[in-house]
């Protein structure tokens, strides 16, 4: 089992000057704890689960880049870009340069989006969602055959790359691991059977039933079901004992989970008890 952390609040006591050194403290405790995987939205709108709109939200790639610096093995991603904030040869050229600078730790999380006030604030487009899982699927399309190093031109129904050049190439071959965010059984999950490396959805009583409709995909697509990480979002509150946790991943476990992150509010405070989680889960395993 691999843990995890996700950032999904930057609003760290001390204002915007404390945002750069506190992030810092949490990609350096992750690290050095030995968690497998960190992780930070992509949003320039904070969510309304989490807070109100106007809370700092750093861009996301941006943030990972500094954590790169300031880590030497904890992977690195989104959770996750929406396809439309960024057009698909510049999303797989910034990947890329995050595996790269980072010594091959970086992850592609990538999702249909869903923010559309956050898309109207800021002038980008939000096509029905027909379309975004349309432009969902070209850009796993265009993704793959940057990493494959194939130049010749791809023309979709929403994208048009006259030579979609990557170098440097990732560090990662055949490419850095490809996360589709979702539990959609329609169309999310067969995406990831089809073209994913794994799946993330949420911690829920829904869980055994969605890794079943993926199983179901898998098995159409003629893909091993086991080569698909399934990674699950879970909520860690500041306060929660180790035993809980440890409780919870177990419980995650049993319903077919292979890499916990847990989405933590306060991450600044709960990276010890995530360290002492991940001892815990070591030994057992």
């Amino acid at each position: 089992m691999r843990i995890g952390i996700q950032v999904p609040a930057f609003d760290f006591s001390g204002g915007t000057e404390q945002i750069g050194p506190a992030f810092a403290r949490v990609a350096r405790d992750a690290d050095q704890a030995g968690l497998d995987s960190l992780w930070v939205m992509d949003h320039f709108f904070q969510i309304g689960m989490v807070g109100p709109a106007e809370q700092p939200m750093p861009e996301g790639y941006g943030a990972l880049a500094y954590a790169a610096a300031l880590t030497e093995q904890i992977t690195l991603g989104t959770m996750v870009t929406g396809v439309i904030y960024r057009h698909p040869g510049v999303l797989v050229k910034t990947v890329t340069t995050l595996d790269v600078l980072s010594g091959g730790r970086a992850w592609l999380g990538i999702g249909a989006g869903w923010y559309e006030e956050e898309a109207r604030g800021l002038g980008l487009p939000f096509p029905p969602t027909a379309e975004r899982f349309e432009r969902l699927e070209e850009t796993l399309q265009i993704a793959l055959r940057m990493w494959e190093g194939d130049e010749s031109p791809y023309q979709g129904r929403h994208f048009t790359l006259e030579r979609p050049l990557n170098s440097p190439q990732s560090l990662q071959r055949p490419h850095p691991p490809i996360l589709i965010g979702g539990g959609g059984e329609k169309k999310t999950l067969r995406l990831v059977a089809k073209y994913a490396d794994a799946c993330n959805l949420f911690a829920s009583p829904e869980l055994p039933h969605k890794l079943k409709v993926l199983r179901e995909h898998c098995e159409r697509e003629k893909r091993p079901y086991e080569e698909i990480e399934k990674t699950v979002l879970a909520v860690l509150e500041a306060g929660a004992s180790v035993d809980q946790v440890v409780d919870q991943v177990g419980t995650l476990a049993e319903q077919g989970a292979d890499h916990v992150i847990f989405s933590a509010r306060q991450a600044d405070k709960v990276t010890g008890v995530l360290a002492h989680v991940r001892e815990q889960v070591g030994r057992a395993a």
